[in-house]
């Protein structure tokens, strides 16, 4: 084994092997990700050509391949900018300009959370439901916007400091 990183619960390894099934022509290189916890182990294999080492190629290219793919499928589903049914081709690209938008935003929220917040993980559905789509007094002040949320609003404090933290963000 290659290296093994211990956490409290959970021992992660990775190795990299030749492999050729019956029907292939060649040995491929196989990089192998096996992990035990106290649940049982898991191991999970990706096949590749790619020089590196057998944990960057897994954690960096394989899983960052995943997470882009699991962005784009945020976007489609939970904004739902596939839907570009308008008959002209300008009303399209403008639909899918507001989506990009909107996800954009969102996609802030997100990584305005604390790296243990809840919200760092959360679906784009919830974030949107929890902090976009409220109802609000908005006044607006010669020097600032006031908004004033409902009393009942379950989300005060987390939108406190997503908005201390956006105020931190530089220009």
């Amino acid at each position: 084994m290659r290296r093994a990183e211990e956490d409290a619960d959970k021992i992660r390894s990775f190795h990299d092997f030749r492999y050729a099934a019956k029907s292939w022509t060649v040995e491929r290189r196989v990089i192998a990700r096996i992990e035990a916890t106290r649940q049982g182990s898991d191991t999970r294999f990706v096949v590749t050509n790619l020089t590196g080492t057998p944990r960057w190629l897994y954690e960096v290219l394989y899983c960052g391949r995943g997470q882009a793919e699991n962005l784009i499928k945020a976007h489609k589903l939970h904004l739902a900018s596939d839907r570009t049914s308008c008959s002209k081709a300008t009303a399209n690209q403008f639909r899918l300009l507001v989506h990009t938008a909107a996800y954009w935003l969102l996609h802030t929220l997100k990584g305005l959370a604390a790296k243990t917040s809840f919200w760092r993980d959360a679906q784009f559905d919830t974030v949107r439901l929890a902090f976009v789509k409220i109802a609000a007094r908005v006044t607006e002040l010669v020097t600032r916007i006031k908004v004033s949320l409902p009393s009942s609003y379950p989300y005060k404090q987390s939108l406190a400091r997503f908005a201390d933290r956006a105020q931190a963000l530089p220009p």
